[in-house]
């Protein structure tokens, strides 16, 4: 999953509310990369999409009657751009890829995200990158492609894993989009406006989604509503909740405990080991997203 950050009052300490919150976020964020894995046994990637986003965007729809806050006409226009990207492409492309991509390496892969920010902002904002900015895309992306060549077992690429990769591209983007608006609205009045408009899209798609649904396995039912309360509409308050504790820059570092942490839910839950040269390219990916973070500027 990708972030929503923004500028907020922050206390110097780890303090247990944050460090109670964070946790929650991993794992439920963690967990979602699995869940998608078990509903796209029933569902299409687009159904799946429809069904968790579409939900989450009446819920969204919910909190905004009570807290009712419209963006002037700039900011609405950078968030349906990025509502477009961040939900319906997202979904689309990471549940796509996820029919054969497992859920550690999709996580991996997803949370590539900041160096697409960072390469983004570069050309959109002005912000320097320098050397090992591009030393760490370079790691993070070779460590990616040995993920899609590992993929099956076999030294082959899997398209499905540029798919992600696509969708770690659309967050990105949305991150640059929204920067500016989360300076001037609250982090979970973006977010609501975020899930509503993101889910437009996916409205065409609820006739075949609610057939597909009630044709599902239970098993498949309850794991859609899992998405929807927890990685979905919990998680981002959760997350919000931390970024009111800390900093944006050291919250979004813990996340670098979702991919292992979804490896490790993936492994319980449905039995996916990854390979040796899929688990290098884990720890490549994920090493050079870190060098990005914390070495673009020299």
């Amino acid at each position: 999953m990708s972030a929503v950050t923004g500028d907020t009052t922050v206390k110097n300490g780890l303090d247990v509310t944050a460090l109670i919150a964070i946790v929650v976020t991993i794992v439920f964020w963690a967990s979602s990369f699995v869940v998608i894995r078990v509903c796209l046994e029933a569902l299409t990637p687009i159904e799946l999409a429809t069904a968790r986003y579409v939900t989450a965007g009446l819920i969204a729809f919910g909190y905004l009657m009570f807290r009712w806050s419209v963006p002037n006409v700039r900011d609405f226009l950078r968030i349906a751009v990025a509502a477009v990207l961040f939900i319906a492409c997202y979904a689309v492309l990471l549940n796509t890829g996820e029919q054969s991509i497992p859920a550690g390496p999709a996580s991996f892969i997803i949370n590539t995200m900041p160096v697409f920010t960072a390469l983004i902002a570069t050309f959109a904002l002005g912000e320097r990158f320098g050397r090992w900015g591009w030393v760490g895309t370079a790691i993070s992306f070779g460590g990616v492609a040995l993920i899609a060549a590992a993929a099956d077992g076999g030294f082959s690429l899997d398209p499905n894993a540029v798919l992600i990769l696509g969708a770690a591209l659309c967050s990105a983007l949305a991150s640059v989009l929204q920067k500016p608006v989360l300076g001037r609205m609250p982090a979970l009045t973006v977010t609501a406006w975020v899930l509503l408009i993101g889910s437009l899209p996916l409205l065409p798609a609820v006739p075949a989604t609610i057939k597909a649904v009630a044709a599902a396995p239970a098993i498949v039912n309850w794991s859609i509503a899992y998405l929807v309360i927890f990685p979905t509409a919990i998680a981002y308050v959760t997350w919000a909740v931390a970024l009111k504790q800390l900093t944006a820059g050291r919250a979004a570092n813990f996340l670098y405990g979702v991919p292992p942490t979804a490896t490790l839910i993936g492994f319980v839950w449905l039995g996916e080991v990854p390979s040796l040269i899929g688990a290098l390219g884990g720890v490549m990916a994920i090493a050079g997203v870190a060098i990005v973070n914390l070495m673009r500027a020299k």
